[in-house]
């Protein structure tokens, strides 16, 4: 990069590798950790290694867990209904499903999601490990916690294909419009899946 030392440089064309960061948003980064004390620059250097070294993958579903515990901690839950399995794309997911306090399964991290365009197959994502996992036995249900775009969509088509002779309920979690939200912001894909998903109404 012309006009740059290279520290700077490197540390910009790193950053940029990075998910939704572009040049720009690089470019602010770097030069936030170039102004900020050295023992915060220090920190996060720690933390960026420590990430790789003290981090591994649960055995049975894929999820991030501390080097040398395996299982993860849900995995071991004994108190965790081990018959219902929620797949999702992303270690990030489970936290999100966690939060609200309904599901009290065990999880598959499929880390990705099928894309064509982008060039990620069934191979690239942690599908034989499910497959293999539900093969076992033992498993009731398999929700299907995909994100509700094109490339979720097709992960979920794909493995209930595949999930279907091995387990007796393979479901999808409901998709809608969000509490608030106004229906003539709501996109035609989720206004037809609120449709579908609709239900009686209760009444007291």
């Amino acid at each position: 990069m012309s006009g740059l030392i290279a520290p700077v440089a490197r540390l910009i064309e790193e950053l940029s590798r990075l998910p939704g960061v572009g040049r720009k948003t690089a470019q602010r980064l770097a030069y936030h950790v170039l102004r900020a004390p050295a023992d915060e620059a220090q920190a996060l250097a720690v933390a960026l290694v420590a990430v790789k070294e003290q981090v591994g993958y649960c055995s049975i579903c894929c999820n991030i867990t501390d080097l040398g515990v395996d299982p993860c901690a849900i995995c071991a839950d004994d108190r965790r209904d081990a018959t219902r399995i929620c797949v999702v794309e992303e270690p990030l997911d489970v936290l999100a499903i966690e939060r609200t306090g309904e599901f009290r399964g065990r999880y598959h991290v499929l880390h990705g999601a099928i894309s064509p365009i982008d060039g990620i197959g069934p191979e690239r994502i942690r599908a034989r490990e499910l497959i293999a996992r539900v093969a076992q036995g033992g498993v009731s249900e398999v929700i299907l916690a995909t994100n509700p775009n094109l490339e979720g969509e097709a992960t979920a088509m794909y493995l209930a294909d595949l999930l279907a002779p091995h387990v007796p309920a393979v479901t999808r979690i409901a998709r809608g419009l969000p509490v608030g939200g106004d229906l003539e912001y709501a996109d035609d894909v989720t206004l037809i899946r609120s449709l579908q998903g609709r239900r009686q109404v209760e009444r007291s």
